[in-house]
């Protein structure tokens, strides 16, 4: 139930951004931040708190992180400006950091290997409906209560899992002392992490350039030191070591990357320059989802029994196949053309996702199941912000600091044909990767 928020959440938020856009006089790139801004703090914060929730208990963590969503979330429909709603973004994928880097590892835990994959698949499976649910929810939402409604009603789900999970999850897990929390190696990965992100959001200015060289050398500098440290927050041994565990972190970073961009431009798209409302363009955007969630739980179900790696490079493919034929939308694609690209979309990502999931977690040892959740999680984040970065960058350079309108249908258009461009060359190397990963798997 905890894993629907989220997806739910962002997939419903996209359809509202218009609307939030109109009413708190938000230009093209301040909007983009009101998801950055939460994936931002999932991304960094997630290592940490894994290594908190390791010491103090992954059950304790995963309570405070739904409560701190559903805090946050409230607050969210309450903004009244965008600095204000992009705050509590922040402080919501907080929140969610907590969850993300507990809920793999619990799940994990607590069923056989051999069934591994049948759990994962369901997960997926309620992430992606959640995905589905998403866009037609919120642009009915939207249309006829608010884009506040969405915040709202995500509160209320988050009161529902805080109610369900004290009542329901009794065991509690820990793995380590209390002595044992890395305080310098915490603070110079987020600094990296977050001069990393927050730099590549702000391509192609010089400043940006600045970010990422200062984030990769600090970065560095924790590798470094996570090596020696006696109590590390990252096992950088682990995953230097780790071949398998290594190729499919960053397969996921590099298919999240390539992938999550798509909703936010597409829905823009469909809005702004097809004229759609945020309902009919929920309709369009469910096609993806929908098949999202029935072959997640397919083939987490196909990854206990045979390679799950293969299953998961041919995921890879057939998502770098749909998103090379985004490249060529244009302002009179038809639609049905359209919803049979999110199809192949969503049949190459949930080929991809319970797969990779499944090998990720196989890979580890119990002792490092909260880490390899959290990094997981981590990448799927931080490729999330790449994408995003990729948005906000083709933006800026084609339609600037202005709000969308009739007149710059041209501009978005060249701008959403830069961003699948960018995301196809991604995906056709994390083909590479992963197929290499499956040469030794």
């Amino acid at each position: 139930m905890a894993s629907s928020l989220v997806p739910f959440m962002g997939s419903a938020l996209n359809l509202a951004l218009p609307y939030i856009n109109k009413e708190l006089s938000l230009d093209v790139v301040a909007s983009g931040w009101i998801p950055a801004s939460y994936m931002l703090s999932t991304a960094v914060l997630q290592v940490p708190f894994a290594r908190v929730a390791d010491i103090l208990g992954r059950r304790r963590m995963f309570i405070w992180g739904v409560a701190a969503f559903t805090l946050f979330s409230l607050l969210s429909g309450l903004a009244r400006s965008g600095a204000e709603l992009i705050v509590y973004r922040f402080l919501s994928g907080a929140g969610s950091a907590m969850m993300f880097g507990t809920s793999m590892a619990m799940l994990t835990a607590i069923v056989p290997p051999q069934r591994r994959g049948w759990a994962l698949g369901i997960n997926t499976s309620v992430v992606y409906t959640s995905l589905a649910l998403g866009p037609l929810f919120g642009g009915i939402f939207t249309q006829y209560l608010g884009w506040r409604s969405i915040f709202w009603m995500a509160a209320l789900m988050g009161l529902a899992v805080i109610v369900g999970t004290i009542s329901a999850i009794k065991e509690e897990w820990k793995e380590a002392q209390p002595a044992g929390f890395d305080v310098l190696g915490t603070l110079m990965y987020t600094t990296g992490m977050c001069s990393v992100i927050y730099g590549f959001s702000r391509m192609p200015s010089t400043i940006s350039f600045v970010l990422l060289i200062c984030g990769a050398v600090v970065l560095w500098m924790f590798g470094r030191y996570e090596l020696k440290a006696m109590s590390p927050v990252f096992s950088v041994r682990e995953f230097l070591g780790n071949r398998i565990f290594r190729l499919s972190t960053l397969s996921a970073l590099i298919n999240y990357a390539a992938t999550f961009a798509v909703s936010f431009m597409l829905s823009l798209y469909l809005q702004d320059v097809r004229g759609l409302s945020p309902r009919d363009a929920g309709f369009v955007l469910i096609s993806q989802s929908v098949v999202m969630a029935v072959t997640a739980l397919i083939s987490g179900r196909l990854s206990d029994r045979m390679p799950a790696s293969r299953l998961a490079t041919a995921g890879m493919a057939i998502v770098a196949l749909g998103l090379l034929s985004l490249c060529f939308v244009s302002a009179s694609t038809p639609f049905v053309v359209l919803s049979l690209m999110l199809v192949a979309l969503g049949l190459g990502f949930g080929l991809f996702s319970s797969p990779n999931t499944n090998v990720i977690m196989s890979s580890v040892s119990k002792s490092h199941y909260s880490m390899a959740s959290a990094t997981a999680g981590t990448m799927r984040l931080t490729g999330q912000a790449f994408s995003m970065g990729f948005a906000l960058m083709a933006m800026a350079m084609h339609l600037g600091s202005v709000q969308l309108s009739s007149d710059l249908h041209a501009e978005m258009l060249s701008s959403m044909r830069l961003v699948f461009i960018i995301c196809t060359a991604l995906c056709l190397g994390g083909v590479w990767m992963s197929a290499v990963r499956s040469n030794r798997h």
